[in-house]
């Protein structure tokens, strides 16, 4: 026998009772349900910010690849040594009735080129492009050549403008009609911020558009699909839904330049671009090459919810623009069309393929409909005009899809003479869903984890759709994805889990931010051209989703909710297909903490649990170089009878996962 490990053993345990009998013991009472957890619990909330689609999960690497940006040329310089004033021309088709919602191609009059030093283009990607070594990249076009006579050569450029991938393609059609070629090649180097280039060789005249570049290791391997590793971190969340398009974006600074969903579906060749309101909303982040190509449109939208099991939650447009921006307003009389769109919406989702609609989804390869649920009527618009809106929305809606769910609007703020307007009008409306807010300082976030313990457990539900705690005031540059916020977070969502019964949904707000592409921050996954990263938010949140359970039970110290109480925030949840009793608890201070948790169950408990923590200093940050410097640990924890000691960590999250038999 170890004499000096056993005598270190009961000093520990002495010391354990010691400082448990000093502290309320914390109770749980396993056997009684409080409330049911809804299955959409904890979801995810998309928003084409920070680049988030274009640049971001959408794999496209060629920007600006069908001219239609503000500046036609913008990513693409011409280069040559062949070329004369006039080679080289962007035309516009708009009085053509072919691809006409995407009017710009590229003419180039090709005249004895035989090297890439003659005659050729550049694109510059999206803050570089991320190539991959061993990996396959497929390239198409489309054009229109009078006569054969041309050919491109297709290349992948590092920083120094070596080639580091290759391939050709000989248009094979000629005549009036646009044809559209691919042909895919394999990179030998990794680029983190490579080009693409194609020099063309022959005598001739040819037109080029929609050019494009993607990846062979898109999601699923789809072609023109999304970036696999953005999306895989989503689905290892299992969230419960996925909200989209956004955000602002669902509004435009003007209504010229809403989301309109009708306009992201179909061939990606036709479908409109559309500037994104984040372009110049941010002086200290101007992007004036930020645009909307709807190569991620509501169709893949749909598909992305359905691969990763997630209820889809789309938003869409009220008739009111951004009212931080013009508030411009489609008269009340001048509504029809808008609320048409959120009909035709359901019927695209939901439709049978002999419903117009429903004809429309199945064409593009899903006749099953998609299950829609829910629709978001605006995003953080607020006042009697969105109330007289939402009235003509809801009143339609209801009569034709009286089963769809309908997320209201608070507005921005979760206080204030704004909301409680609109809190209270939507509640004595009887409203489906109220969605709040909040961007807020950490200390907002520990003081708020009781702000639903009062609310009806009987009227309308919460849906928390955007929240993020701000290290340094709300949407500064200077915010950084601390384990400060994070664990404050993880205190607020406690009182959210407590209050299911109010609270069917949450999210954390924006998703995705490009490293040198963002608008906005903090945000829950960070990404450069070649890698991607969880923040320590993230790994909060996905431990709230994957353990969300299937009722809540009370969990109680001093007969109260424990919410603040020594720095401690609990809730706990009984999963009925797991067969588990779930823990969770929020250390937020500075002091190792033991506590004695008593369990009341009729079960039988186990010899062990499993112990899941993340602790770490406030101001630890995870990186590109240290990806998981804040993350969960996973360690036995013992369970005596009915007792769980537990020892909590300075500034930690905790899940504790006992099994019930």
């Amino acid at each position: 026998m170890n004499l000096k490990f056993t005598a270190l053993a009961c000093l520990t345990a002495l010391t354990f009772n010691a400082a448990a009998q000093k502290s309320m013991p914390i109770i749980v009472n396993a056997d009684k349900s409080i409330a049911k957890v809804q299955p959409t619990m904890w979801g995810v909330f998309f928003e084409d910010i920070n680049m988030g689609a274009d640049g971001g999960i959408y794999a496209e690497l060629v920007k600006n690849r069908s001219f239609e940006f503000a500046t036609p040329l913008m990513g693409w310089s011409v280069k040559g040594k062949k070329i004369s004033e006039g080679d080289v021309l962007i035309l516009n088709r708009q009085q053509s009735p072919v691809n006409n919602p995407n009017p710009r191609f590229m003419r180039i009059n090709v005249r004895d080129a035989a090297s890439k030093t003659d005659m050729g283009i550049v694109n510059e990607g999206f803050r570089g492009m991320g190539i991959k070594k061993g990996l396959s990249y497929n390239f198409s076009v489309m054009y229109r050549q009078a006569a054969p006579g041309v050919k491109l050569h297709i290349e992948l450029l590092d920083e120094k403008n070596n080639v580091v991938g290759q391939t050709v393609l000989v248009p094979a059609e000629s005549g009036t009609e646009w044809h559209k070629q691919g042909v895919s090649f394999t990179a030998n180097n990794t680029v983190a911020k490579g080009k693409f280039g194609m020099w063309l060789e022959g005598n001739g005249v040819i037109d080029l558009d929609m050019i494009s570049l993607f990846p062979g290791d898109t999601w699923k391997q789809r072609p023109g699909g999304l970036r696999s590793d953005m999306v895989q971190l989503l689905a290892d969340m299992k969230p419960g839904f996925i909200r989209f398009p956004g955000g602002c974006v669902v509004e435009g600074r003007d209504l010229a330049t809403r989301y309109p969903w009708k306009k992201t579906i179909g061939p990606v060749e036709n479908r409109e671009l559309n500037i994104n309101r984040w372009n110049t909303e941010f002086k200290h982040r101007l992007t004036g090459d930020y645009f909307q190509t709807y190569g991620l449109g509501f169709f893949e939208y749909f598909q992305l919810a359905e691969d990763i099991g997630a209820q889809p939650l789309p938003i869409i447009n009220c008739g009111m623009a951004c009212q931080f921006n013009t508030a411009e307003l489609v008269p009340l009389e001048q509504l029809g069309s808008y609320v048409q769109d959120a009909l035709d919406l359901v019927e695209f989702a939901n439709g049978n393929v002999n419903t117009p609609w429903g004809k429309k989804r199945a064409e593009m390869g899903h006749p099953e409909p998609f299950n829609l649920k829910m629709m978001g009527i605006g995003n953080e618009n607020w006042g009697p005009q969105y109330l007289e809106r939402l009235k003509i929305f809801t009143d339609s809606l209801k009569k034709h899809y009286p089963d769809i769910k309908i997320v209201n609007s608070s507005g921005t703020d979760p206080n204030g003479a704004r909301f409680d307007f609109l809190n209270n009008a939507l509640r004595k409306n009887k409203a489906d869903i109220i969605d709040e807010h909040y961007y807020r300082s950490p200390d907002w976030f520990f003081s708020n984890a009781t702000r639903y313990d009062s609310y009806d457990r009987n009227g309308s539900k919460v849906f928390a759709g955007e929240y993020a705690a701000q290290s340094d005031g709300i949407a500064k540059p200077t915010n950084q994805n601390n384990w400060q916020c994070a664990i404050a977070e993880a205190a607020f969502m406690t009182g959210l889990e407590r209050n299911a019964a109010v609270v069917s949904m949450a999210s954390y707000a924006p998703l995705f931010a490009h490293a040198e592409g963002w608008q906005w921050t903090p945000d829950m996954i960070w990404v450069d051209n070649l890698h991607v990263y969880g923040t320590p938010n993230y790994y909060v949140q996905k431990l709230y989703s994957l353990y969300k359970g299937t009722d809540v039970v009370s969990i109680t110290t001093g007969n109260k909710a424990v919410a603040g109480q020594d720095s401690l925030y609990a809730s706990a949840v009984v999963d009925h297909k797991s067969n588990e009793l779930i823990i969770k608890i929020v250390n937020a201070s500075k002091k190792v903490q033991t506590r004695s948790v008593q369990l009341k169950s009729n079960n039988k408990l186990p010899l062990t649990g499993i112990h899941t923590y993340i602790s770490n200093d406030l101001k630890a940050v995870n990186t590109f170089e240290n990806a998981v410097n804040v993350s969960p640990k996973d360690e036995r924890i013992a369970v005596k009878g009915k007792t769980l000691p537990i020892t909590l960590q300075p500034y930690s999250c905790n899940v504790v996962r006992l099994a019930l038999r």
